[in-house]
């Protein structure tokens, strides 16, 4: 009976020790309704495609545990919690940065002026909106359209990555600054991003600008243009 104890002793603590390595690497998502419940997975972490493929909640599990959000101050004057659309198994989805007026007022993201270039560019690359999926970093409107701020990101990103993992896309397009910034963990500036591939979680993710730059600076469309060649030449090399 004693040797018994001991042994049960000893594998308890290699359990123990077991669990503790596993937490100082890739850390999971749990997903029992808490508000408190979400925990994001280091960028920097060693890349493992479970972390991303497999996991099994549903866009629709994710959306009933966002609920009427009230975890940042940004609830305060949104009109519509802006969650994204698309469809639930694309190949490639694009990520913004939050929901601008017209967003925050129909509850979808890129509708407005910078949704229709978007729109133009999917076009372009040969899809439909119903094909790709997209959304934004934060899911409200942050008031007069400034810059999200860390402790909003911090709050929302979560939410962001657990959409990744149900959709399982084969490529991400993040959309301006602060989405490529935000997903790759740097401050690097788009500039310099951009035009190349980058890994996130195993995932093949492009930074390049924003549509509202490109109404801007209508010469950046050429190097928009170059970005999503390479996602299309991804995709094509995968279908």
């Amino acid at each position: 009976m004693r040797e018994e104890l001991l042994e049960l002793t000893t594998a308890l603590k290699n359990h123990i020790l077991s669990v503790k390595e596993s937490k100082n690497g890739m850390s999971g998502l749990s997903f029992n309704g808490g508000e408190d419940t979400v925990t994001s997975i280091p960028v920097d972490a060693p890349v493992d495609d479970s972390a991303i493929h497999g996991f099994s909640a549903t866009l629709e599990d994710i959306r009933k545990e966002l609920g009427d959000c009230t975890r940042c101050k940004l609830h305060d004057e949104r009109r519509h919690i802006v969650f994204g659309e698309g469809n639930p198994h694309a190949d490639l989805v694009f990520v913004g940065e939050a929901p601008g007026r017209d967003e925050d007022m129909q509850g979808r993201p890129f509708v407005g002026q910078a949704g229709q270039l978007l729109s133009d560019i999917i076009k372009a690359m040969g899809l439909t909106r119903e094909a790709v999926y997209i959304c934004n970093i934060l899911k409200c409107r942050p008031p007069g359209n400034r810059n999200p701020e860390p402790d909003e990101i911090a709050i929302c990103e979560p939410f962001l990555i657990q959409q990744l993992q149900s959709i399982r896309p084969r490529a991400i397009c993040a959309l301006g600054k602060f989405a490529a910034q935000t997903l790759l963990k740097t401050d690097t500036v788009i500039s310099v991003l951009r035009g190349r591939f980058h890994s996130y979680h195993g995932i093949k993710l492009m930074p390049t600008y924003h549509p509202a730059y490109l109404l801007r600076n209508q010469g950046a469309k050429k190097q928009v243009w170059q970005d999503v060649q390479m996602i299309m030449e991804e995709l094509r090399r995968g279908a």
